[in-house]
């Protein structure tokens, strides 16, 4: 009986077997008298043999073949001769001799090259043609990957007692983080459902419920802007809920899984071999964001006393005031090497675009700082300058100088920008096969809005504050911590949560605090309101973002990647052509009427 192989299966040890093979060609090889083709499907290549004195019908219709034709043939397998064997082939040892072949269908010739290689086809075209793009070697093997990290996830937490539950997708519109997806019911007119921006009130209603460890790889629905680590649209996460737990329980969950889960599934290694820990405030000092890169040393330093000494006015100036100004050291090792006379000249222009209102810096030379504006401070300020910085021959130090939230983030961004260019020209700056993952606790409650600059949530607005009700006393509503966390790996955000705000009087009094009253508390979380008073044990969770875990482990640089039918960078499924105008009689039925701009 004829058996059916896929065209990685396939060895020496097959030889002389007749079986079927089916699958799409590859590549086609017209040597005169033989014809090769590479034989494809998702597991791997097989070079078959066309020879018109073993199957002349066969050989004449091979010769029609082209690229990305379906065939099926039925063959025996031999051993290469000497010399042709492909060790990169998992099928290198042996050809296949042909004895029937069938063509099961044509194709039209590719929009891009499908080479595993070829990486420079537009972006658009790939997505709108996504189920070709997709026998691209490197696109299925995200693919595979993330099935993998899927299958490895459930089992994990399966494993260790949480319960799966599905919650709803159809839901109610809450203030939360973003734009809500809004969907209008035909059976309850004027009235809209909303897709859930994250499982936040259903995960918390679980802990009432005697649910007390849940997980979910839960679809969440944003209307935000795309952006290289955030898809748009939907995105997944890894939803987690544990009730009579401490912080120290979910630290060591997270920390168990993810050295699980790169053990089982990633060539990487985390850094150190375990998992470092500092305040938002720590991290936002020395390193100018709240998800840090720790593959690499380059910290911000503190010289605003040193400068307030200066004799320069605007350094003077800005000195005066070191709780709402900053003046920031960063230091790079071995400058001469490494930059040009432009680069130096273009990385004021790159962080004016952040608000920086300008850039200096000190070069160390072998006699001494060189620097226009030595003159404006003592010699001893200056050896205070090379002592913080720990400054040696040939190290440059550049300053940033303003208000702290903007320093801070000009200076950051500047940081990784100077990382990049480093490991471009000394590679392994950055250790790409190095995971840095760090614990960023003790967020503020409450941030300015940027857009309203009212007070606003800075994180999950169902977060306790520290102290709980106590903490509303403060006369600053900015300086109210929340009992918070976050986890970064190198440079990105991948896990946030907190100990949930189950006291009804606290998250009334928090909501109060971004301008909302009881009232709307209990119209827009009136199930939370409810349930909250029939006794809720204190409740801890965290959402690990599962799609930007898999980008940081398969080395992508843009999100969309690890999605088999990704959204553009417009927010379009190029693909299926949405979004896309519906007729009128649906919008009749929805009580919908669609007013266009003239």
């Amino acid at each position: 009986m004829l058996r059916s192989h896929n065209c990685n299966e396939l060895k020496k040890e097959n030889i002389w077997e007749e079986v079927i093979l089916s699958g799409w060609v590859s590549n086609r090889r017209d040597h005169g008298w033989i014809i090769f083709i590479d034989l494809r499907d998702r597991y791997g290549l097989t070079q078959i043999v066309f020879d018109p004195e073993d199957d002349k019908a066969s050989w004449q219709l091979a010769d029609s073949f082209r690229s990305e034709y379906v065939i099926q043939i039925i063959w025996k397998v031999r051993k290469r001769p000497e010399g042709q064997t492909n060790l990169k082939m998992k099928t290198g040892e042996i050809e296949i001799i042909v004895s029937k072949t069938n063509l099961l269908s044509k194709s039209k010739t590719p929009p891009f090259e499908l080479d595993e290689y070829h990486t420079k086809s537009n972006e658009e075209i790939r997505y709108k043609h996504r189920y070709i793009d997709l026998r691209r070697k490197p696109v299925l093997d995200n693919i595979i990957f993330r099935s993998k990290f899927l299958s490895f996830t459930r089992n994990w937490f399966t494993q260790k007692d949480f319960l799966e539950v599905q919650t709803p997708i159809f839901t109610s519109s809450s203030p939360e983080w973003a734009r809500d997806y809004l969907i209008p019911s035909r059976l309850n007119p004027w009235k809209f459902y909303a897709l859930p921006q994250a499982p936040q009130q259903y995960k918390q209603l679980l802990m009432v419920w005697w649910i007390d460890k849940y997980f979910q790889i839960a679809p969440c629905f944003r209307d935000e802007d795309p952006r290289a680590d955030r898809h748009s649209c939907e995105f997944y996460q890894i939803d987690c809920e544990m009730s009579f737990v401490e912080q120290k329980d979910i630290f060591k969950v997270v920390e168990n899984y993810f050295f699980d889960l790169v053990k089982e599934i990633s060539s990487k290694k985390i850094l150190w071999n375990k998992f470092l820990s500092m305040t938002f405030k720590e991290s936002m000092e020395t390193y100018g964001t709240d998800k840090p890169d720790l593959r690499y040393d380059m910290k911000l330093v503190d010289v605003i006393n040193i400068f307030s000494r200066s004799t320069n006015g605007v350094f003077a100036s800005i000195a005066k005031d070191n709780i709402i100004n900053r003046i920031k050291a960063l230091k790079v090792t071995n400058w001469d090497n490494l930059f040009s006379k432009t680069q130096m000249k273009n990385f004021e222009k790159y962080v004016r675009q952040f608000g920086a209102q300008g850039l200096w810096y000190f070069q160390m030379k072998e006699d001494w700082l060189k620097w226009p504006l030595n003159k404006f401070f003592s010699e001893d300020d200056l050896q205070e300058i090379i002592d913080k910085t720990e400054l040696k021959v040939w190290d440059v130090i550049f300053f940033g100088a303003g208000e702290k939230t903007v320093v801070l983030d000009y200076m950051g961004k500047f940081r990784n920008y100077l990382a990049k260019i480093i490991d471009e020209k000394e590679k392994g700056f950055i250790d790409d096969n190095s995971l840095s993952f760090c614990w960023i606790t003790d967020f503020p409650m409450f941030e300015i809005n940027e857009i309203t600059w009212n007070i606003d949530f800075g994180h999950n607005p169902f977060s306790m504050p520290k102290w709980w009700l106590k903490a509303f006393e403060k006369e600053n509503l900015l300086d109210i911590e929340s009992v918070q966390y976050d986890l970064s790996c190198n440079w990105y955000e991948v896990l946030s949560g907190s100990i949930r705000n189950h006291d009804i009087k606290a998250l009334v009094k928090a909501f109060e605090k971004v301008g909302r009253t009881e009232k709307e508390v209990k119209e827009k979380f009136w199930a939370m309101y409810e349930a909250f008073q029939y006794w809720v044990p204190p409740h801890w969770g965290f959402a690990i973002w599962m799609d930007r875990m898999m980008m940081i482990l398969k080395d992508e640089t843009n999100i969309r990647e690890v999605y088999a039918f990704p959204k553009s960078g417009k927010a379009q499924d190029l693909m299926m052509n949405a979004p896309a105008e519906v007729d009128n009689k649906q919008l009749s039925e929805l009580h919908i009427e669609v007013l266009k701009d003239e």
